[in-house]
């Protein structure tokens, strides 16, 4: 079993906090590469799980600073369902590769770009790329300023550094960046006709990012925080831009408590161009989880039931809806999600009569046993003057009721 005491082993290393420095020299040369593969590949040889997403976030991440929020499978799953099959995949804030590999799981035949600012989950990222034998870039840096600190060209297992810089690569795009993070403002071809996102929140900036890589015939789905949906000022011009352009193809409600490290509930927003109409599916599904202990859990029934709405876009009472443009035009360009979808239970109307003979029952039972309680007490004698006093007090109070 893979436990991360046995991934410190393979490693090397009697600490966690040093296995990104001892990974990173043991994938540079091909001897030491192979041979931790071999040993990982005899531990287990599924590679349809990102292996690492647990011992880095226990170890490693950083929910304060970079509010690293690493992506559940489930929601993974989903996102790459919804993408779809693809012959190029790009993703920025790629974390270690989750979803990465869930997409790799049905297209493994793709082209991979992916970007990562955090030194520490770069190691894992080439990892996870090269004993897969996918072949890609990976983008070591910023991908807000486009400024990187190294570029990795991967083929074939093979890791080679690179000179290369941004690249406008077309492609299916999944993503799941920090939330409401921090940015320094940069105005570009990704954002001219848009706008800048608030710089106290880049939530649109990664959106925006993600859209001009997206190719043509593909889609895009970013997870993201609920406040995109409906905050104001310059988000919502962002949002009625996209929304006018046809852009957002679907809003997803996902349950709260699903990510490790923040419990606030999230959104996925997906994305194509060249639409055709301007509505936008509405799925709430942030009722549809499983309870567990320290949080809730997507299982396949809840995932299955996301991507059949989906791809039937059909209005669903209480879980899905339709709207159309004029709808969202209305709405003053808020996507909050209850305004489409209502998933109000009605209460069961209360019989008034039948509550009432309930209460004349209840103060009946009360009134025998308070008769009961008051002849137990008459029968009572005591030798103290402090005991004959309270007796004496109890049977006035029940008389009296």
């Amino acid at each position: 079993m893979l436990t991360n005491e046995k991934i410190n082993e393979v490693l090397g290393v009697e600490d966690s906090y040093k296995a990104p420095e001892n990974l990173m020299e043991i994938l540079l040369e091909d001897e030491k590469r192979q041979q931790v593969f071999n040993e990982f590949l005899s531990i287990t040889s599924d590679l349809s799980k990102e292996w690492f997403q647990g011992y880095f976030e226990a170890e490693h991440a950083d929910r304060k600073n970079k509010k690293q929020d690493f992506t559940p499978s489930s929601a993974s799953q989903i996102c790459a369902e919804i993408a779809g099959a693809s012959d190029r995949y790009f993703e920025a804030a790629a974390g270690t590769g989750g979803m990465m590999i869930q997409y790799w799981n049905n297209n493994q035949n793709a082209f991979f770009e992916v970007e990562e600012l955090s030194d520490r989950a770069i190691p894992f990222l080439l990892f996870n790329m090269s004993i897969r034998k996918m072949t890609g870039i990976i983008r070591h840096g910023d991908s807000l300023k486009r400024e990187f600190k190294e570029i990795y060209n991967i083929e074939k297992g093979q890791i080679q550094k690179s000179a290369d810089g941004p690249s406008n690569l077309k492609a299916n795009v999944v993503m799941n960046p920090p939330f409401s993070a921090q940015w320094e403002q940069k105005n570009d071809e990704r954002f001219n006709n848009f706008g800048l996102a608030p710089k106290s929140k880049a939530d649109f900036a990664f959106l925006l990012h993600g859209y001009h890589h997206l190719k043509s015939s593909g889609r895009m789905a970013i997870i993201l925080p609920h406040g995109v949906l409906f905050r104001g000022a310059a988000e919502g011009k962002i949002r009625k831009t996209l929304l006018e352009n046809g852009a957002i193809d679907a809003v997803i409600g996902l349950p709260a408590n699903i990510f490790y490290g923040t419990s606030i509930p999230t959104t996925i927003i997906v994305l194509q161009k060249d639409r055709t109409t301007k509505d936008v599916l509405f799925i709430d599904a942030s009722n549809d989880f499983t309870k567990e202990k320290n949080q809730n859990s997507l299982e396949e029934k809840h995932i299955k039931k996301i991507l059949d709405v989906y791809r039937k876009r059909e209005s669903v009472e209480k879980y899905a809806h339709v709207a159309s443009f004029e709808n969202i035009e209305e709405n003053d360009f808020n996507l909050n999600i209850p305004r489409y979808v209502d998933t109000f239970e009605e209460e069961e109307a209360v019989d008034i009569l039948e509550v009432m003979r309930e209460m004349i029952e209840i103060d009946k039972q009360i009134a025998e046993a308070e008769s009961d309680l008051c002849e137990q007490i008459g029968q009572l004698t005591s030798q103290t003057e402090d005991m004959s006093a309270i007796i004496e007090a109890s049977r006035k109070l029940f008389q009296k009721n």
